[in-house]
């Protein structure tokens, strides 16, 4: 996909960590700039994965154990690539995407205890050769994030935490040194965001990231302005 016209950027981070208020605020300013951007999530973002999304997040296949979990995120994110993503980066499109390959490593390999053979082959299959070209990780304490998590509950009327903020502190803090770890080993993709810093800093901070590896190609021409008769 490193030919692709677009670009493919994803947000990872524990829960409550603000991904999807900087994925708007990026998408809007770049829109502003003419550019075409595509704002999406994992699990979801199509119409299959979607239906699978609220069957992981509600709990339902909980009791199925982590490995039916993990096998029900790839076939979600291989709806998601094949139908949504990848048709978009081939026509240009800035594709900004809440959760990707990052969170299956994490939460299902790491603090899911699956073997790293069983996670890659899933990832190979799922992604079938999409990957990011950019991966912002936000960086919080979990004690932080999730108090952000149930504030934002709160305020949206949701009562139930979902499959995963219900887990144990401890978990959540493995998770966030697991995200660590990826943007530690992998640094040409990978940015660390501090997101304990305040919304407008952090947002400022992301297109700084992301200026340089804008495509050209994925801006829409502006038109001539008319002149007077």
């Amino acid at each position: 996909m490193a030919a692709a016209p677009g670009l493919f950027v994803t947000f990872e981070g524990g829960e409550g960590a603000g991904k999807s208020t900087q994925i708007r605020r990026l998408a809007a300013a770049l829109r502003q700039r003419g550019f075409r951007v595509l704002e999406t999530r994992e699990p979801g973002g199509s119409k299959g994965a979607e239906a699978v999304r609220h069957v992981l997040l509600s709990g339902a296949a909980e009791p199925f154990g982590v490995r039916m979990e993990a096998i029900l995120f790839a076939a979600a994110r291989s709806d998601h690539v094949e139908r949504v993503i990848r048709p978009a980066l081939a026509e240009g499109v800035v594709v900004l995407c809440d959760r990707f390959l990052d969170s299956s490593r994490v939460y299902q390999g790491i603090t899911g205890n699956l073997e790293p053979a069983f996670v890659e082959t899933l990832e190979r299959v799922a992604i079938n050769g999409v990957a990011p070209d950019c991966t912002i990780v936000f960086d919080l304490p979990a004690i932080v994030g999730l108090e952000r998590a149930r504030r934002r509950a709160d305020h949206q009327g949701e009562d139930t935490p979902d499959r995963f903020e219900r887990e144990e502190l401890e978990t959540h803090e493995k998770r966030r040194e697991a995200f660590l770890d990826i943007a530690m080993r992998e640094p040409e993709r990978c940015r660390v965001i501090d997101a304990t810093k305040p919304e407008e800093q952090v947002a400022v901070e992301i297109q700084a990231i992301v200026e340089p590896l804008l495509p050209v190609a994925g801006q829409i021409p502006t038109p001539a302005p008319e002149t007077a008769p």
